[in-house]
């Protein structure tokens, strides 16, 4: 039913995630789309060293629905993909792994580009 508790871990686990990168943006120099790279290698490190599926145990979509989760995804989708087919499955097991989310946000874009009008940034 209502887990309170689980709610709480994945708002702060979440907040805190968001919380870096605001931090990143705010004292450093670096762009947004190096702070995404940063999450995403973050994400698929965790994976490599076992240390995301025990942050996923602990606060659930807290972590995996940052671009954390979708490096960590990636990874583990090259590590099936490798154990199945070996060295080409690194790269099919983590396009397979991800697709569903890459389809979506490729959908949503085309979507809401057919809704707004662009606008050149001046």
């Amino acid at each position: 039913m209502f887990d309170a508790i689980l709610y709480l871990k994945v708002f702060l686990v979440g907040g805190f995630v968001c919380m870096l990168g605001q931090v990143l943006i705010i004292t450093t120099k670096m762009t947004s789309a190096r702070i995404l790279v940063t999450f995403l290698t973050l994400g698929v490190i965790l994976e490599i060293f076992n240390v995301f599926e025990p942050i996923k145990e602990f606060c659930a979509s807290g972590i995996t629905v940052p671009i954390i989760g979708f490096g960590y995804s990636l990874a583990r989708g090259a590590i099936q993909g490798y154990e199945t087919f070996g060295a080409l499955g690194i790269f099919t097991g983590g396009l397979q792994a991800v697709a569903a989310g890459i389809a979506a946000a490729v959908v949503s874009a085309f979507i809401v580009s057919l809704i707004f009008k662009s606008k050149t940034k001046r």
